[in-house]
């Protein structure tokens, strides 16, 4: 079992910046995708971004890409999201996870049903 916590989530401006941290414990995987997700109120899931832990590989959802950018810190187990340039419309609960990395591509892993353990979420709201 994997233990998934988020934090730094929080209220901002448009234009402003927030980082995301998601810590890992547990049985982690050796080789894993790491991901995150949002959703905003009265709508579905979104998959923001995704990166393997093996090859470093990363993808963006067209929404947010130019804009945040997903790390890693191998040694603390810990995965990032660095949100830029935010936007009203970025307000949503921010959600990772994590899934057995394949040889699919690295967007495979947003797909629903990829991911096995979740984070309970952090709060993003930006204010116009």
């Amino acid at each position: 079992h994997v233990q998934l916590v988020e934090s730094g989530g929080g209220s901002v401006q448009a234009g402003g910046s927030l980082r995301l941290s998601c810590a890992a414990s547990g049985d982690t995987y050796s080789s894993a995708c790491m991901g995150w997700f949002r959703q905003a109120p009265g709508k579905g899931r979104e998959g923001v971004a995704s990166v393997y832990t093996g090859d470093t590989s990363t993808y963006y959802a067209d929404s947010v890409k130019g804009r945040f950018t997903v790390a890693l810190d191998k040694d603390k187990n810990t995965v990032y999201l660095q949100m830029n340039s935010l936007k009203p419309e970025d307000t949503a609960l921010y959600y990772c996870a994590t899934g057995l990395a394949t040889t699919a591509p690295v967007y495979a892993c947003l797909a629903p049903g990829f991911m096995n353990f979740w984070g309970q979420g952090t709060q993003v709201s930006v204010s116009s």
